[in-house]
């Protein structure tokens, strides 16, 4: 079964949902791994109409015979390792299990692989987070990690994990190092869904004002199913290797918003700045530099923030109740 055969963790949520959208269209045999299978957590796959097409699978990643149980029964080509607690707000909220959980699972995964399964191919779902507060833009491969949460400390001690096992026992591990990417799919608690969301409340008259944190901070969007390609891409190539997956541009929080505001034709006034939402500590700015993955995963990616902006608020608005 090992031919054609991919695991994906965390397939209930936006990139595990349109990387098992992907892997199909390739033929790929898809498993997923949940924490739950419930009809909740499985919008996004309803959504995309694929999921009678998936063998969904509960497993506890913290459990390391549940995993070994999947690994026998499926021997997968690929594993594309999706979960974590990636909210970083409530990292700061629960730090201690944040830490455990995002640097437990991966530990367990690897040591999977590299007991009874060393022809799979490893991605792990790395973050832009993890670079913090940085000496110099763009952000490169090479940048310095200086993390500034939880959730980035995490990210960082499973990406290093994860180049410990690549290069100590000479596994074929990659690690995206993904920048923020938007789509339909995303949890209703993520920034770009959140202000699209409440801004069509507000054009409706179902909400008086959009109440925000610091929003002169500057980020790197980018187009969720196309970023996941990418990730694809890298098990495809031979030699293992970690990559920035962004758009290469950033822009503030308010030029999005007012962005949204103008295209439903809300005033600047409805957008109310609240320190309490405030981060206790907040990167200023941050974008990457894409060359890598362009030029060696022939990663084709030109869209604008803008581009991904009306396409979501099409989206948003043909599905809006």
């Amino acid at each position: 079964m090992l031919e054609k055969t991919a695991i994906i963790s965390g397939i209930t949520g936006q990139d595990g949902a349109y990387l098992a959208k992907l892997l199909l269209e390739k033929d790929y045999k898809v498993i997923g791994l949940t924490r739950e299978n419930s009809e909740s957590k499985n919008q996004g796959l309803k959504y995309l109409g694929i999921n009678d097409k998936i063998d969904l699978e509960i497993c506890n990643l913290l459990n390391k015979n549940e995993i070994e149980s999947i690994f026998h029964k499926y021997q997968p080509l690929e594993f594309y390792n999706l979960a974590a607690q990636s909210s970083v707000y409530q990292s700061f909220k629960h730090p201690i299990e944040t830490f455990q959980y995002n640097t437990s699972s991966v530990f367990n995964l690897l040591e999977t692989i590299k007991q009874i399964s060393r022809k799979t191919r490893f991605y792990q779902a790395s973050s832009s987070e993890m670079y913090g507060r940085v000496n110099s833009l763009p952000i490169t491969e090479n940048s310095i990690l200086h993390p500034l949460s939880p959730y980035a400390i995490s990210k960082a001690a499973a990406h290093f994990t994860c180049i410990h096992y690549r290069e100590s026992y000479e596994m074929h591990v990659s690690c995206g190092v993904l920048f923020n990417h938007e789509s339909y799919l995303r949890q209703n608690t993520f920034f770009i869904k959140k202000i699209i969301q409440e801004s069509i409340k507000i054009s409706k008259g179902l909400q008086d004002i959009l109440l925000v944190g610091n929003i002169d901070v500057k980020r790197d969007f980018g187009y969720a199913p196309l970023y996941v390609k990418a990730m694809f891409l890298m098990l495809q190539k031979e030699t293992p290797d970690d990559y920035l997956i962004c758009s290469g541009h950033s822009i503030t929080l308010r030029a999005i918003i007012f962005y949204i505001f103008e295209k439903l034709g809300i005033p600047q006034s409805f957008c109310v700045v609240s320190k309490d939402l405030y981060r206790p500590s907040e990167i200023e700015d941050m974008y990457g530099d894409n060359r890598k993955a362009k030029s060696e995963l022939h990663w084709n990616y030109n869209f604008t923030i803008f581009e991904i902006l009306d396409l979501l608020l099409e989206e948003e608005l043909k599905n809006h109740k």
